[in-house]
């Protein structure tokens, strides 16, 4: 009897341990060979997917951009072309009336691959080169508008010639001065009151991203599926 209840005990034990036994089901890790990594520096063209400009901007406003061409390491294609930068707008200054250019700061924060694959993002704008009358100001990729001093000289000076032209219709040879006097009075006024230009960045502008940190990519996952995105 005793020998029965000893085997008993040793076949319930044996069933509650197996039931027990646990069951992975852990995406196994992605070899070594799959993993490419992007090295932080690393320079990638985009292309602006909607218009941004200072005079409506906000901060934490959303940025959509596509890479323009595919990004290649060692013969293999690791950034294909179509895949999605999303970012987001940090910081938003306009032009002053009398000083102060308009400025627009701009971070990346994910990549989306074709085939829907995102990885987190750490990206700042390098350079504009689609871009008119604007610079890259900073290290941190803030985008700031070219001087318009000269334009508002110009408005200065218009107004000048524009009154002397009046005062020497009104008044001849005094009313000149006196008209010239007052318009450019009047011009400096206008220009005074008037705001700097603003950023202006058109869809379809070609952008510069700086990659600020090393980014591991898994190839296995950023592969496109033919089923995906078309």
């Amino acid at each position: 009897m005793k020998a029965m209840i000893g085997m008993l005990l040793c076949c319930i034990a044996a069933g509650q341990t197996t039931a027990q036994a646990p069951t992975s089901t852990s995406t196994p890790p992605a070899s070594s060979s799959q993993m490419v990594t992007i090295p932080a520096g690393t320079k990638i063209p985009l292309s602006l997917k909607q218009a941004i400009s200072t005079r409506t901007a906000r901060e934490g406003d959303p940025v959509y951009a596509e890479t323009a061409f595919p990004f290649v390491i060692d013969d293999r294609i690791v950034i294909p072309a179509g895949t999605y930068i999303q970012g987001k707008i940090m910081r938003v200054q306009r032009g002053g009336h009398v000083k102060g250019r308009a400025e627009l700061l701009i971070h990346f924060t994910s990549m989306i691959f074709p085939s829907g694959y995102t990885l987190l993002l750490g990206g700042s704008i390098e350079n504009t080169p689609g871009a008119d009358k604007s610079s890259i100001k900073d290290s941190e990729g803030t985008i700031r508008e070219d001087s318009d001093a000269g334009r508002k000289a110009s408005d200065t000076a218009g107004g000048a010639t524009t009154g002397a032209v009046i005062g020497g219709i009104v008044g001849g040879a005094k009313g000149v001065g006196i008209g010239a006097g007052a318009g450019g009075v009047a011009g400096l006024a206008v220009a005074m009151l008037s705001r700097g230009a603003d950023v202006k960045l058109d869809p379809g502008t070609s952008i510069e991203m700086d990659i600020q940190r090393d980014v591991s990519v898994d190839m296995s996952r950023a592969k496109q599926d033919s089923a995906t995105r078309q």
